[in-house]
């Protein structure tokens, strides 16, 4: 494919591009032309593929291919309403992967939609590992209070330790170094380094409601403050499993301490590379 052709695909399918409801999309009815199919009804079997591969990926059809009315000429400089569908760029990407690739338009449109797709993901993936650092850093903030709220009402570093140890096996039905060769994670290394977000949020949830608890319910030595934490933790795991989530079934997730470096790394070249354009 020359580059003017593929200039001007690109032109096409980007001024094709409408928002719904905040949602960049494209009509099934224009997105049938400039994939060259002159038969909607041609089109119509690529696109009951594309719902398939949206159903078999998990995603919700309904969220990706919204029905909808499009106004169409007839002549005479009078439209009439047709049915119509709304297709997000995930939808788009589908339909591409589905089409009669002998096509240039749908070759194009693979490629097109593909890149556009990768980096929708490459961003949600992002989000998703800096939301776990976050979830890390507030647990570890959360320890540190409880620790020196457990300090002041004869709680040693030791003791505390120990407490945290006894919450770790009521939540997940594991003691800390049962948990850490189930998991894989170093001995060296706090569990809560190799945690799924989820579990990460959920200790410090527990460890919140021990902070609260202790110092309401005016709590002092080991004995009272281990058994409040260890409550607590059931109470989180609880809830969890009501709702289907076990928590010491929960795979373990990328060392966080690496998935920070990933982080810092990719700013850092995404700053060199905005230095260069300026």
């Amino acid at each position: 494919m020359k580059s003017d052709e593929i200039k001007y695909l690109f032109s096409q399918f980007e001024a094709a591009a409408f928002e719904l409801e905040g949602v960049e999309c494209w009509s099934a009815r224009e997105l049938q032309h400039l994939l060259g199919y002159s038969k909607w009804e041609n089109f119509d079997k690529v696109i009951r593929k594309a719902k398939d591969a949206c159903r078999n990926a998990g995603e919700l059809i309904e969220n990706h291919f919204p029905d909808i009315r499009k106004m169409v000429e007839i002549g005479s400089n009078t439209e009439r309403p047709v049915d119509d569908i709304a297709l997000t760029r995930y939808a788009c990407y589908l339909i591409a992967q589905n089409g009669d690739s002998r096509k240039e338009e749908i070759a194009f449109a693979q490629n097109y939609f593909a890149v556009q797709t990768r980096r929708a993901e490459i961003v949600e993936q992002r989000l998703l590992g800096f939301e776990r650092v976050k979830a890390r850093e507030k647990l570890s903030q959360t320890e540190k209070q409880l620790s020196g709220i457990l300090y002041e009402r004869g709680v040693d570093g030791q003791g505390f330790a120990v407490i945290r140890s006894k919450g770790d096996q009521a939540l997940f039905r594991l003691n800390t170094q049962m948990l850490k060769r189930k998991m894989g994670v170093p001995d060296s290394r706090p569990v809560a380094d190799f945690l799924p977000t989820i579990s990460i949020k959920a200790k410090d949830l527990a460890a919140e409601m021990t902070g609260l608890n202790v110092q309401n319910k005016d709590l002092k030595g080991q004995t009272k403050i281990e058994k409040e934490h260890i409550d607590n933790n059931l109470a989180v795991r609880n809830m969890l499993t009501q709702r289907g989530i076990v928590p010491e079934n929960l795979p373990p997730a990328e060392d966080v301490k690496k998935l920070q470096r990933k982080l810092d790394s990719d700013e850092k070249i995404l700053l060199k590379g905005n230095k260069k354009k300026k």
